[in-house]
């Protein structure tokens, strides 16, 4: 069993990797390994992206890099298991707005725009730790429930047009989609690697998820 972290040149991968790692150990998961290779996300049984910047940038980098291809071939085609992590997960949607109208993979029916707190003392970037609600039940979230904490670091958030594919979503003076998903794809906001041990649970829980 093998899971591919894409590394196309979008934020410090290093505690992803060491999370996804310690959980494929603690699992009995197979290897976990960064990769930019095409071939090596072509043959992965689990996919994920994640992904640390502005929606343009990361959406241009991706469909540069040389796994591009491999990884639409991999999730959309051949149904294999992808997390989207942060930005990872935004570009997910159909359409971001942040500095300019960017397309996304169109994987959900979403679009990604600026967080806008109905409480004008909250800042943004939304950072921190909060509570996820729970919308939609979902296999990777076996264990975890609403009230669990979790960590945010975003500027943008995507607004979900088929209630369906959200998941999970947390309160800033209004909803922040928290998780998305469909089919074998799945998409957090936030950071499971920097959440303890909820996001422990979520990441071990996705590398034995069999949709």
């Amino acid at each position: 069993m093998l899971t591919a972290i894409i590394d196309y040149d979008s934020g410090n991968l290093h505690s992803a990797e060491k999370a996804f790692q310690k959980m494929a150990a603690e699992t009995g998961a197979g290897d976990v390994v960064v990769t930019s290779d095409a071939d090596t996300v072509a043959r992965a049984d689990r996919i994920v992206l994640p992904g640390d910047g502005a929606f343009p940038a990361c959406a241009g980098a991706l469909r540069a890099s040389g796994c591009f291809e491999a990884m639409v071939e991999a999730v959309a085609v051949k149904a294999r298991p992808f997390l989207g992590i942060c930005v990872g997960m935004q570009l997910m949607a159909r359409m971001g707005h942040e500095y300019e109208e960017t397309e996304g993979l169109g994987w959900i029916d979403g679009e990604v725009v600026r967080i806008a707190p109905t409480d004008p003392a909250l800042k943004v970037p939304h950072m921190g730790w909060n509570d996820l609600v729970i919308d939609t039940p979902h296999p990777v979230l076996d264990g975890v429930g609403t009230g669990d904490h979790v960590y945010f670091v975003h500027s943008y958030h995507m607004q979900v047009a088929a209630p369906a594919q959200l998941i999970a979503h947390v309160d800033y003076a209004g909803p922040i989609t928290a998780i998305v998903g469909r089919d074998t794809m799945l998409g957090f906001q936030f950071h499971p690697e920097k959440s303890q041990a909820t996001g422990l649970r979520m990441i071990a829980n996705f590398l034995d998820w069999r949709p």
